[in-house]
């Protein structure tokens, strides 16, 4: 097949390693396949170990995207593996790259349920809310579970203060609005963070009584 003339560091990817065959590169590989694949610059490459090779490049492009994946937002096992498998690579080594990345830490979902929970807690949503956004992104439903409960008693909210907590800031902004439209407004944004519609009312018309622009208003909840 040929032989390894040359190995050096990638210039813009430090800890990989470009392998040149017969003064030509042939794979970009990590430092742990050059050992475990014992390539040494004067090394005889027959396909078997071009193979190898080979396929060591290809693990390699795929963790680095993997990593890229990772540095832009935390991501479930699940996403992880369904963005790759997006890409166009084949089941086996998006199992192997996650599998990796799951024994280094990279991948946990467990911590990444309980960062996800915490992060929309602070913002406001519903415990129905949160799990609908992990379900979506991948957590299985024991783990989602878990986190939702264990963040919701470590930040020591429920369901009612958090509706209220929210509701209260959200009415705050719409003080110019005449009050059906105030109403409708703030129903329709206590709903998109998974209220229940009984809980959604009922803080409507308790805000609604209290506002002195509008002592007298009754709330329609058809509106």
């Amino acid at each position: 097949m040929g032989t390894v003339t040359r190995i050096t560091e990638h210039l813009r990817k430090p800890g990989r390693y470009v392998v040149d065959l017969d003064g030509r590169e042939y794979a970009v590989v990590t430092a742990e396949a050059l050992s475990e694949l014992k390539v040494h610059v004067g090394l005889a490459v027959d396909d078997a170990c071009a193979a190898r090779l080979r396929k060591a490049g290809e693990f390699a492009a795929m963790y680095d995207r993997a990593l890229n994946l990772l540095a832009f937002r935390a991501r479930s096992t699940r996403e992880l593996r369904r963005r790759l498998m997006q890409q166009g690579e084949s089941a086996e080594r998006v199992d192997k790259v996650v599998e990796r990345l799951r024994e280094l830490g990279l991948v946990n979902d467990a911590d990444f349920a309980r960062q996800l929970a915490r992060s929309k807690v602070t913002a406001g949503a519903s415990k129905r809310r949160l799990h609908q956004e992990m379900f979506r992104r991948g957590v299985d439903r024991e783990i989602a579970d878990q986190a939702v409960t264990d963040v919701f008693e470590e930040e020591g909210v429920t369901d009612a203060d958090s509706i209220e907590r929210v509701a209260r800031k959200k009415w705050r902004t719409l003080v110019t609005m005449d009050p059906p439209t105030r109403r409708r407004r703030l129903a329709a944004f206590l709903s998109r963070r998974g209220y229940d519609s009984e809980d959604v009312w009922r803080i409507v018309r308790q805000l609604d009584a209290d506002a002195p622009e509008s002592p007298d208003a009754t709330v329609d909840p058809d509106v």
